[in-house]
């Protein structure tokens, strides 16, 4: 599985992660031809190689045409549906288009959250600029080009004091950020900046996997640098790691974590579940039971690897209604994985093919990607997912592929 970790000892930024994505393989041509593709102008993409604290790096930057950069505070108002009216009229795949709205709606929850207001009274002020919306979609943009499958980060330093932004001093981090970093651990270090800004949360809270830690069975291909605007006493950069999580058929110890709710308003459920997927489980599911005195409930159940076990527990304990909760340890076996991408005659499905004691014994495209293409082409969802069946049996026969 193709992923990437990415160390934030010196924080993350949406600039830090388009130069880091440069660094490690994107083309920089293939980023300019697909953001030509959004209906925005009068910018200028400016790539450099600069160096900070003795490492080489890539520095982007977005310049206006009239003279003013997204480092003078210049502020260009945008509402969510104009942010998602641009990229919408865009001929961006599917799947760019999608990861892109999902990191801007979250920054218009946390910013609606933080000013108490409904999500589209939101001016995004530097966050819906021409700038924001390139480093998005361009991180976007080089996540697909690299067929990145799982996203790891490690705690992010965020640096401390104060920040001026739009409606005065705030602390840092500023208050949309930390709404964007629940659930994903950070500190604050001695650096007297704002090193997580709102842009380079909302991608993690957004798209990632897991916090934290780099995974165990990570494998390190290639390193990157992304460079921030600051100079530092630290190097101000972004480290990207490429590589593969190999998943061998082998005995992988894990922990269950069960819970027995009887008093929860069932609406609360999928938010939870949503929030221990994202946090990087490896799956929770939901049993009907029957408990003391004939009481229907419900039992939440989460997989989970020991290295994330207590901030499970601490977010049911957060989330849900319980008082109580058990754990054990557990074994499970899992067949190697490996994720292909299939291409459609609309457009380009990931499929995950599953082996154990070498012989293939899954092939699955994967859902969301089906559904986007699905919704965009307006085709019934299981042509989709039979077709991208279909060619991806072919593919691993190493037979031809036919025209279509």
């Amino acid at each position: 599985m193709k992923t990437l970790y990415l160390d934030c000892f010196s924080g993350i930024s949406g600039n830090m992660l388009l130069g880091a994505l440069l660094h490690v393989g994107l083309p920089e041509e293939v980023l300019r031809k697909n953001l030509s593709l959004l209906p925005v102008h009068g910018y200028d993409l400016i790539v450099t190689e600069v160096n900070k604290c003795g490492i080489s790096a890539i520095y982007v930057d977005v310049k206006l045409n009239d003279g003013h950069d997204h480092h003078d505070g210049h502020d260009h108002q945008r509402h969510l549906s104009d942010v998602f009216q641009i990229i919408d009229d865009s001929q961006l795949s599917p799947k760019i288009k999608a990861d892109s709205k999902k990191i801007f709606l979250l920054l218009a929850q946390a910013e609606a959250k933080v000013h108490g207001v409904g999500v589209e009274e939101i001016h995004f002020h530097e966050v819906g600029a021409v700038d924001a919306i390139v480093d998005i979609v361009g991180t976007a943009i080089g996540l697909d080009y690299l067929g990145i499958q799982a996203i790891y980060t490690s705690a992010l330093q965020v640096g401390k004091g104060f920040v001026k932004c739009a409606h005065g001093l705030m602390p840092i981090p500023a208050p949309a950020t930390t709404e964007l970093l629940k659930n994903i651990p950070y500190y604050s270090g001695e650096t007297s900046k704002e090193l997580v800004t709102p842009t380079g949360a909302a991608v993690i809270a957004a798209l990632s996997t897991g916090h934290g830690n780099m995974p165990a069975n990570f494998l390190s291909k290639t390193i990157g640098y992304g460079a921030g605007t600051w100079d530092l006493e630290i190097p101000n950069v972004l480290r990207m790691h490429v590589g593969e999580i190999k998943e061998e058929s082998v005995i992988a110890k894990t922990f269950v974590v069960e819970v027995n709710i009887d008093d929860l308003n069932p609406q609360i459920y999928p938010y939870v579940m949503d929030k221990l997927l994202k946090m990087g489980v490896f799956d929770v599911w939901l049993t009907p039971i029957i408990m003391k005195k004939n009481r229907s409930a419900t039992m939440l159940s989460v997989l989970v690897n020991d290295s994330i076990l207590d901030q499970v527990i601490a977010l049911i304990f957060e989330q849900t209604s319980t008082i109580g909760l058990r754990y054990y340890a557990t074994e499970r076996k899992i067949a190697m994985r490996e994720m292909i991408d299939v291409k459609l005659p609309w457009g380009k499905v990931k499929v995950k093919v599953s082996a154990y004691e070498g012989k293939i014994c899954s092939i699955t495209p994967e859902y969301e990607d089906c559904k986007i293409i699905a919704d965009e082409y307006k085709i019934p969802l299981k042509k989709v997912q039979q077709t991208a069946l279909e060619i991806a049996s072919i593919i691993i026969k190493g037979d031809a592929i036919p025209e279509t």
